[in-house]
Protein backbone atom coordinates (compact mmCIF):
# COMPACT_ATOMS: atom_id res chain seq x y z
CA UNK A 1 0.00 0.00 0.00
CA UNK A 2 1.29 3.64 -0.99
CA UNK A 3 1.32 5.95 2.15
CA UNK A 4 -0.25 9.28 1.02
CA UNK A 5 1.90 12.00 0.53
CA UNK A 6 0.04 14.76 2.57
CA UNK A 7 1.41 15.34 5.99
CA UNK A 8 -2.12 16.49 6.69
CA UNK A 9 -3.53 13.46 5.76
CA UNK A 10 -0.97 11.21 7.58
CA UNK A 11 -1.73 12.95 11.10
CA UNK A 12 -5.19 12.62 10.05
CA UNK A 13 -4.98 8.62 10.17
CA UNK A 14 -2.93 8.53 12.76
CA UNK A 15 -5.10 10.18 15.03
CA UNK A 16 -8.34 8.40 13.94
CA UNK A 17 -6.19 5.26 14.67
CA UNK A 18 -4.84 6.13 17.80
CA UNK A 19 -8.47 7.42 18.82
CA UNK A 20 -10.23 4.36 17.82
CA UNK A 21 -8.11 1.95 19.90
CA UNK A 22 -7.93 4.56 22.77
CA UNK A 23 -12.19 4.76 23.05
CA UNK A 24 -11.82 0.91 22.63
CA UNK A 25 -9.82 0.42 25.85
CA UNK A 26 -11.51 2.99 27.42
CA UNK A 27 -14.74 1.39 27.38
CA UNK A 28 -13.06 -1.90 28.24
CA UNK A 29 -11.91 -0.70 30.95
CA UNK A 30 -14.99 0.88 32.14
CA UNK A 31 -17.29 -2.16 32.04
CA UNK A 32 -14.38 -3.58 34.30
CA UNK A 33 -14.80 -0.95 36.44
CA UNK A 34 -18.68 -0.68 36.87
CA UNK A 35 -18.79 -4.25 37.13
CA UNK A 36 -16.64 -3.91 40.44
CA UNK A 37 -16.76 -7.54 40.75
CA UNK A 38 -13.82 -10.12 41.56
CA UNK A 39 -15.20 -13.04 39.54
CA UNK A 40 -15.74 -10.81 36.23
CA UNK A 41 -14.19 -12.98 33.72
CA UNK A 42 -12.99 -11.50 30.43
CA UNK A 43 -14.22 -13.74 27.65
CA UNK A 44 -12.48 -14.29 24.92
CA UNK A 45 -14.01 -11.41 22.22
CA UNK A 46 -12.69 -9.12 25.19
CA UNK A 47 -9.23 -10.44 24.70
CA UNK A 48 -9.43 -9.70 21.08
CA UNK A 49 -11.25 -6.34 20.90
CA UNK A 50 -8.15 -5.40 23.37
CA UNK A 51 -5.32 -6.63 21.15
CA UNK A 52 -6.95 -4.49 18.46
CA UNK A 53 -7.15 -1.97 20.24
CA UNK A 54 -3.37 -2.03 20.85
CA UNK A 55 -2.83 -3.20 17.47
CA UNK A 56 -4.84 0.49 16.36
CA UNK A 57 -2.74 2.33 18.64
CA UNK A 58 0.44 0.75 17.70
CA UNK A 59 -0.29 1.59 14.17
CA UNK A 60 -1.33 4.97 14.75
CA UNK A 61 2.19 6.41 16.75
CA UNK A 62 3.64 4.51 13.34
CA UNK A 63 1.81 6.30 11.56
CA UNK A 64 2.86 9.70 13.57
CA UNK A 65 6.10 9.18 13.79
CA UNK A 66 6.49 8.05 9.86
CA UNK A 67 4.37 11.45 9.06
CA UNK A 68 6.81 13.36 10.91
CA UNK A 69 10.12 11.55 9.81
CA UNK A 70 10.52 14.43 6.27
CA UNK A 71 11.01 16.65 9.11
CA UNK A 72 13.85 15.03 10.19
CA UNK A 73 15.42 14.63 7.11
CA UNK A 74 15.03 18.49 5.95
CA UNK A 75 16.82 19.17 8.76
CA UNK A 76 19.58 16.88 7.77
CA UNK A 77 19.51 18.30 3.98
CA UNK A 78 19.89 21.97 6.13
CA UNK A 79 22.52 20.86 8.32
CA UNK A 80 24.53 19.17 4.88
CA UNK A 81 24.07 22.84 3.35
CA UNK A 82 25.63 24.71 6.19
CA UNK A 83 28.47 22.28 6.26
CA UNK A 84 29.21 22.32 2.61
CA UNK A 85 28.49 19.05 1.59
CA UNK A 86 25.27 20.11 -0.68
CA UNK A 87 24.41 22.99 -2.36
CA UNK A 88 20.43 22.49 -2.55
CA UNK A 89 17.63 21.01 -0.63
CA UNK A 90 17.13 17.40 -2.16
CA UNK A 91 14.40 14.79 -1.23
CA UNK A 92 10.66 14.29 -1.90
CA UNK A 93 8.65 15.30 0.85
CA UNK A 94 5.29 15.81 1.46
CA UNK A 95 3.21 18.23 -0.26
CA UNK A 96 2.24 20.55 2.17
CA UNK A 97 6.54 20.83 2.38
CA UNK A 98 7.54 20.76 -0.96
CA UNK A 99 6.52 23.97 -2.39
CA UNK A 100 8.73 25.31 0.90
CA UNK A 101 11.87 23.39 -0.59
CA UNK A 102 11.36 24.35 -4.05
CA UNK A 103 11.13 28.20 -2.98
CA UNK A 104 13.78 27.85 -0.80
CA UNK A 105 15.76 25.82 -3.73
CA UNK A 106 14.71 28.83 -6.07
CA UNK A 107 15.91 31.51 -3.92
CA UNK A 108 19.54 29.66 -2.98
CA UNK A 109 19.56 30.13 -6.87
CA UNK A 110 18.67 33.04 -7.14
CA UNK A 111 21.19 34.52 -5.17
CA UNK A 112 23.99 32.56 -6.10
CA UNK A 113 23.18 34.13 -9.55
CA UNK A 114 23.31 37.91 -7.43
CA UNK A 115 26.53 36.72 -5.74
CA UNK A 116 28.13 35.63 -9.01
CA UNK A 117 26.84 38.74 -10.89
CA UNK A 118 28.34 41.44 -7.67
CA UNK A 119 31.66 39.24 -8.32
CA UNK A 120 31.53 40.13 -11.82
CA UNK A 121 30.97 44.14 -11.28
CA UNK A 122 33.42 44.56 -8.90
CA UNK A 123 35.58 43.01 -11.19
CA UNK A 124 34.62 45.35 -14.20
CA UNK A 125 34.84 48.53 -11.39
CA UNK A 126 38.33 47.51 -10.36
CA UNK A 127 39.69 47.03 -14.43
CA UNK A 128 37.58 50.25 -15.15
CA UNK A 129 39.74 52.14 -12.18
CA UNK A 130 43.12 50.57 -13.21
CA UNK A 131 43.15 52.15 -16.74
CA UNK A 132 43.13 55.39 -15.33
CA UNK A 133 45.45 54.79 -12.82
CA UNK A 134 48.08 53.21 -15.55
CA UNK A 135 47.83 56.31 -17.70
CA UNK A 136 48.13 59.03 -14.24
CA UNK A 137 51.61 56.41 -13.62
CA UNK A 138 52.83 56.95 -17.38
CA UNK A 139 52.55 60.57 -16.39
CA UNK A 140 54.28 60.91 -13.85
CA UNK A 141 57.34 58.83 -15.68
CA UNK A 142 57.19 61.70 -17.94
CA UNK A 143 56.96 64.86 -15.62
CA UNK A 144 60.31 62.95 -14.17
CA UNK A 145 61.56 62.40 -17.38
CA UNK A 146 61.20 66.64 -17.59
CA UNK A 147 63.03 67.42 -14.32
CA UNK A 148 59.48 68.25 -12.50
CA UNK A 149 60.68 64.95 -9.70
CA UNK A 150 58.47 66.60 -7.04
CA UNK A 151 55.51 66.61 -9.32
CA UNK A 152 55.78 63.04 -10.06
CA UNK A 153 56.44 61.71 -6.95
CA UNK A 154 53.26 63.08 -5.41
CA UNK A 155 51.49 61.32 -8.45
CA UNK A 156 53.14 57.99 -7.79
CA UNK A 157 52.33 58.40 -4.59
CA UNK A 158 48.76 59.04 -5.16
CA UNK A 159 48.49 56.50 -7.58
CA UNK A 160 49.90 53.91 -5.41
CA UNK A 161 47.64 54.60 -2.51
CA UNK A 162 44.39 54.61 -4.84
CA UNK A 163 45.62 51.08 -6.15
CA UNK A 164 45.99 49.75 -2.85
CA UNK A 165 42.34 51.13 -2.11
CA UNK A 166 41.42 49.21 -5.31
CA UNK A 167 42.81 46.15 -4.64
CA UNK A 168 41.59 46.09 -0.71
CA UNK A 169 38.12 46.84 -1.39
CA UNK A 170 38.17 44.19 -4.47
CA UNK A 171 39.06 41.63 -2.33
CA UNK A 172 36.29 42.68 0.32
CA UNK A 173 33.62 42.80 -1.64
CA UNK A 174 34.46 39.52 -3.38
CA UNK A 175 35.35 38.04 0.16
CA UNK A 176 31.43 39.36 1.52
CA UNK A 177 29.81 37.75 -1.71
CA UNK A 178 31.33 34.61 -1.42
CA UNK A 179 31.32 34.54 2.28
CA UNK A 180 27.59 34.64 1.98
CA UNK A 181 27.02 31.76 0.05
CA UNK A 182 26.11 28.81 1.34
CA UNK A 183 27.99 25.66 0.73
CA UNK A 184 31.08 26.87 1.59
CA UNK A 185 33.95 23.93 1.40
CA UNK A 186 37.87 23.30 1.20
CA UNK A 187 40.55 20.85 1.71
CA UNK A 188 43.21 23.03 3.54
CA UNK A 189 46.27 20.52 2.32
CA UNK A 190 44.88 21.17 -1.68
CA UNK A 191 45.36 25.44 -0.85
CA UNK A 192 48.44 25.00 1.08
CA UNK A 193 50.53 22.60 -1.15
CA UNK A 194 49.27 25.17 -4.79
CA UNK A 195 50.36 28.30 -3.05
CA UNK A 196 53.87 26.81 -1.67
CA UNK A 197 54.86 25.62 -5.30
CA UNK A 198 54.21 28.86 -6.62
CA UNK A 199 56.22 30.49 -3.97
CA UNK A 200 59.21 28.47 -4.21
CA UNK A 201 59.49 29.07 -7.75
CA UNK A 202 58.91 32.62 -6.88
CA UNK A 203 61.73 32.95 -4.23
CA UNK A 204 63.48 30.26 -5.62
CA UNK A 205 66.97 32.38 -5.44
CA UNK A 206 67.17 32.99 -2.11
CA UNK A 207 66.78 29.39 -1.64
CA UNK A 208 63.85 29.22 0.88
CA UNK A 209 62.48 26.19 2.44
CA UNK A 210 59.01 26.42 2.47
CA UNK A 211 57.41 23.16 4.23
CA UNK A 212 53.96 21.77 4.53
CA UNK A 213 52.50 19.90 6.97
CA UNK A 214 48.51 19.65 6.80
CA UNK A 215 46.69 16.48 6.96
CA UNK A 216 45.00 15.69 3.71
CA UNK A 217 41.02 15.45 5.92
CA UNK A 218 41.74 18.56 7.53
CA UNK A 219 38.69 20.86 5.63
CA UNK A 220 37.31 24.47 6.56
CA UNK A 221 33.45 25.96 6.07
CA UNK A 222 35.70 28.29 3.28
CA UNK A 223 35.36 29.00 -0.26
CA UNK A 224 38.79 27.54 -2.14
CA UNK A 225 39.50 31.36 -3.55
CA UNK A 226 39.28 32.79 -0.05
CA UNK A 227 40.95 30.35 1.78
CA UNK A 228 43.50 30.86 -1.45
CA UNK A 229 43.91 35.06 -0.73
CA UNK A 230 44.32 34.32 3.03
CA UNK A 231 47.11 31.26 2.62
CA UNK A 232 48.58 33.60 0.05
CA UNK A 233 48.55 36.78 2.03
CA UNK A 234 50.04 35.03 4.97
CA UNK A 235 52.78 32.85 3.12
CA UNK A 236 54.16 35.67 1.30
CA UNK A 237 54.14 37.66 4.15
CA UNK A 238 56.21 35.24 5.89
CA UNK A 239 58.48 34.54 2.62
CA UNK A 240 59.38 38.06 1.97
CA UNK A 241 60.69 38.34 5.91
CA UNK A 242 62.31 34.78 6.11
CA UNK A 243 65.85 34.38 6.05
CA UNK A 244 65.95 30.23 5.24
CA UNK A 245 62.50 28.89 6.17
CA UNK A 246 58.70 28.35 5.76
CA UNK A 247 56.42 26.43 7.56
CA UNK A 248 52.67 26.11 7.62
CA UNK A 249 50.53 23.27 9.61
CA UNK A 250 47.36 22.89 10.75
CA UNK A 251 45.63 21.16 13.67
CA UNK A 252 42.02 20.93 14.96
CA UNK A 253 40.97 22.53 17.72
CA UNK A 254 41.79 20.95 21.00
CA UNK A 255 38.57 21.92 22.62
CA UNK A 256 35.56 21.22 20.45
CA UNK A 257 37.62 20.04 17.29
CA UNK A 258 35.12 21.92 15.29
CA UNK A 259 37.87 24.61 14.28
CA UNK A 260 41.09 24.29 12.10
CA UNK A 261 43.68 26.52 13.05
CA UNK A 262 46.27 27.15 10.51
CA UNK A 263 50.02 28.38 11.74
CA UNK A 264 52.18 30.21 9.58
CA UNK A 265 55.98 30.20 11.15
CA UNK A 266 59.02 32.10 9.50
CA UNK A 267 62.74 32.42 11.24
CA UNK A 268 62.97 36.29 10.23
CA UNK A 269 63.37 39.01 12.30
CA UNK A 270 59.92 39.48 13.69
CA UNK A 271 57.86 42.25 14.86
CA UNK A 272 57.58 44.09 18.39
CA UNK A 273 54.50 42.56 20.00
CA UNK A 274 53.08 45.81 20.73
CA UNK A 275 52.21 45.83 16.67
CA UNK A 276 50.91 42.91 16.60
CA UNK A 277 47.35 44.18 16.61
CA UNK A 278 48.11 47.18 14.33
CA UNK A 279 49.65 45.33 11.22
CA UNK A 280 46.44 43.86 11.19
CA UNK A 281 44.58 47.05 10.10
CA UNK A 282 44.73 48.25 6.70
CA UNK A 283 47.24 50.17 5.22
CA UNK A 284 49.96 49.33 7.72
CA UNK A 285 53.07 47.62 7.62
CA UNK A 286 56.02 47.13 10.39
CA UNK A 287 58.34 48.22 7.62
CA UNK A 288 58.21 50.79 5.00
CA UNK A 289 61.33 49.48 3.37
CA UNK A 290 59.60 46.01 2.74
CA UNK A 291 57.62 45.64 -0.22
CA UNK A 292 53.75 45.44 -0.07
CA UNK A 293 50.56 47.43 0.26
CA UNK A 294 50.49 46.99 3.97
CA UNK A 295 46.75 45.41 3.24
CA UNK A 296 47.45 41.78 2.59
CA UNK A 297 46.94 40.69 6.90
CA UNK A 298 43.66 43.03 6.54
CA UNK A 299 42.31 40.90 4.11
CA UNK A 300 43.46 38.07 5.61
CA UNK A 301 41.32 39.33 9.38
CA UNK A 302 38.34 40.53 7.42
CA UNK A 303 38.16 37.66 5.33
CA UNK A 304 38.43 35.28 8.53
CA UNK A 305 35.77 37.40 10.42
CA UNK A 306 33.26 37.07 7.41
CA UNK A 307 33.47 33.08 8.00
CA UNK A 308 33.26 33.38 11.89
CA UNK A 309 36.90 32.61 12.13
CA UNK A 310 39.74 34.98 13.85
CA UNK A 311 43.73 35.44 13.02
CA UNK A 312 46.33 36.37 15.67
CA UNK A 313 50.02 36.83 15.39
CA UNK A 314 52.53 35.90 18.19
CA UNK A 315 56.57 35.29 17.76
CA UNK A 316 57.62 32.35 16.07
CA UNK A 317 59.88 29.54 18.31
CA UNK A 318 62.39 30.43 14.88
CA UNK A 319 62.68 34.19 16.10
CA UNK A 320 60.28 35.34 13.69
CA UNK A 321 56.65 35.99 13.39
CA UNK A 322 53.50 33.32 13.66
CA UNK A 323 50.10 33.97 11.90
CA UNK A 324 47.52 31.73 13.64
CA UNK A 325 44.40 31.49 11.29
CA UNK A 326 41.15 29.42 12.90
CA UNK A 327 38.85 28.84 10.63
CA UNK A 328 35.34 26.80 11.02
CA UNK A 329 35.88 23.09 10.53
CA UNK A 330 33.82 20.28 8.30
Amino acid sequence: MKRPRSFRLRLLIGSILWTGGLLFVGHVTSILVMHRFPTVRINHNTLIGIAIALGFMAAGLLQMRTGLSPFNELRSRLSSMRDGRNRRVEGDYPTEVQPLVNDLNALLDLREHAVSRAVAKAGDLAHGLKTPLAVLAQEAERARRAGQAELAAAIDQQVDRMRRQVDYHLAHARAAASGAAPGARCAVAESAEGIARTLRRLYAERGLAISVDVPVDHSAQVHREDLDEMLGNLLDNACKWARTRVTIDSARDSRDGAAIVITVNDDGPGIEPSMYDLVLQRGVRADEAAPGSGFGLAIVRDLADLYKGSIALDSSPGGGLRARLTLPAC
